[in-house]
């Protein structure tokens, strides 16, 4: 059985709109493309008709995948305010030894976005800040190193 996978609300908004695109514009101009290739005749040597094959696979994959995710996944819903613990869908300011407090909004594993602070709940720093409250300081193993990070608010 698979792991169970969490995406926030605005997360699965955000899927859900690429997955409509995919299915709509997208596969329209896909089919459009494979029918002007085919138009061309010999199709064994014809690269834009193999292209668009591949591409189509792609294409395809990705709805998998999307609906996939969509169908199986617990979404988190934001209850706004102070928060208690450390979840899915929270946002946790931690600071590290002297260094300045960062932010972190913690997220499912699919819209994990480390550069705009969007952080997984299955990263090695995610998953040291789960289920902990403010004023715990938790280690966590990452590629470079042990670091300590002391919990100073949740969101």
């Amino acid at each position: 059985m698979p792991e169970q996978q969490f995406i926030t609300a605005e997360g699965a908004k955000k899927l859900k709109a690429e997955l409509e695109q995919l299915k709509g514009p997208e596969r329209e101009a896909l089919a459009k493309r494979l029918r002007d290739a085919i138009q061309m005749g010999d199709l064994s040597e014809n690269a834009d008709y193999h292209k668009a094959k591949e591409d189509q696979a792609f294409l395809e994959g990705r709805i998998q995948e999307l609906e996939y995710v969509l169908r199986n996944a617990t979404i988190v819903e934001d209850t706004g305010g102070v928060k208690d613990v450390v979840a899915v869908g929270a946002r946790v300011t931690v600071q590290e030894d002297d260094f300045d407090p960062e932010v972190f909004f913690l997220v499912g594993a699919k819209e994990a976005d480390p550069r705009s602070g969007k952080i997984s709940n299955e990263s090695p720093i995610g998953l040291a800040l789960m289920d902990h409250r403010v004023g715990d300081t938790v280690e966590a193993e990452t590629p470079g190193g042990k670091i300590r990070l002391k919990i100073l608010k949740i969101e």
